[in-house]
Formats: C-alpha cells, structure tokens, sequence
C-alpha cells in the first residue's frame, strides 16, 4: 500500500511538473509572439502602410494651414474668424507634432498630396463662391465645409493612433491621440458657434437681401 501511494505521489509530483513546464513554455511562446510582431511591425507592410498615410495628412494639414486664412476672410462673425485663427494656431502645431513623429519614426517629413482633402478645400472654395457675403448663410456655409475638413481629419488620426498601437509604437500613437483630442474639440466649436445664432440667422435671410441693404447704405451716403 505504501509503495501504491508512492508511486502515485510521485505521478502526481511528475504531472504538477509537466504542468509547470507546458506552463512555462506557453508563456515562452506567447512572448516570442509578441517580440516577434514587434519586430515585424519594424518593416512590415503595416508600417510602410502607416508611415503612407503620416504623409498623407502631413499634406492636409500643410494645405489647411494655407487655406485658413482664406476661410477667415470670408466670414461676416467675429466669433466664427477668431475659432478660424485659433484652429489655423493649433494646425501649425499638429504639423510640429507629425515632424516629430517622423524624426522618432527616422523617416523624413515627407508630405504625399491628400487627394481627400484637395477635395474639400475645393468644395470650400465653390461654398464660398456660391453664398452671398455679408450674410449668416455664408457663415453657415463656412462651418459646414470646415468639419468635413475636421471629420476627415478626425477618422485620420483615430486610425492612426491605432494602427501605431498595433506596430508597437505607443509613444507615436500618445503624440497622434493629442491631436485627435484638438480635432474633435475644434469641431465641438464649430457646432456650438453654429448653433449659437448663425444658422437661425441664415434661416431668416431672402435672396438679395444683403445687396438691397448695401444699396440702401450707398443711397444714404
């Protein structure tokens, strides 16, 4: 009986130690997996995939810059040029931050034209063309076209910080999450501005109205 209980004693002692090592060996596993996608990320298609895109809206962002200042003209509401003027402010930013991401990346700041957003600046550019100056509509119109900018910008960078994520580089993808956070609070800004007075301003403007009240000031004159 004694040598019974040893036997299985010593079954038992030999199962909790292959357990041990199956153990052992998953784990052994599981980080060469990881260490081993690390590496990948280092050169994969992923990457090259990821770096395509920082140049992508490394474009935008540039084109945007030169674009504000054009938007901000055309306004007719203090409050709306001034979040213009702030946002162009933080764009310069943005654009500080992809540099830095490309020095920490060692790629150049290399920028690859953003056929989206040459799209919308160009649609900007005929919302402009096509509403009356001086009115609320054209404010309206202004707002509008910007947060499509600023929607694109935002499902940019929220794929951005996760494809970083993926690749391993956390750091980058904390850098890309910050500029996330302006776009969508650049955005909020532009909804509270706009729901503030201009678009029921804009609902009660007519057709030629604004050229009836410039031609009653020029009478006056």
């Amino acid at each position: 009986m004694e040598r019974g209980k040893s036997a299985k004693g010593h079954g038992a002692a030999k199962t909790s130690r292959s357990s041990k090592a199956s153990s052992s060996m998953s784990k052994t596993g599981s980080m060469s997996k990881s260490e081993s996608m690390g590496k990948k990320g280092g050169n994969s298609l992923l990457k090259q995939f990821f770096v395509e895109q920082l140049q992508d809206i490394y474009w935008a962002e540039k084109a945007l810059v030169k674009e504000f200042p054009k938007m901000q003209k055309a306004t007719t509401t203090e409050e709306l040029a001034e979040a213009i003027t702030d946002h162009m402010t933080e764009t310069e930013d943005q654009i500080s931050r992809l540099e830095q991401i490309f020095d920490m990346m060692g790629e150049p700041a290399k920028a690859k034209k953003c056929e989206a957003m040459e799209g919308l600046i160009k649609e900007a550019h005929n919302i402009i063309d096509e509403t009356e100056a001086g009115t609320a509509t054209r404010d309206a119109a202004i707002i509008m076209a910007t947060q499509k900018m600023e929607h694109y910008e935002i499902a940019t960078y929220g794929s951005l910080v996760q494809l970083a994520k993926t690749i391993g580089m956390n750091e980058v993808a904390e850098l890309l999450a910050q500029t996330l956070t302006e776009e969508k609070g650049a955005d909020q800004a532009l909804t509270q501005i706009a729901e503030g007075n201009i678009n029921e301003e804009g609902a009660r403007e007519e057709e030629g109205e604004q050229q009836m009240e410039e031609g009653d000031e020029g009478e006056d004159d």
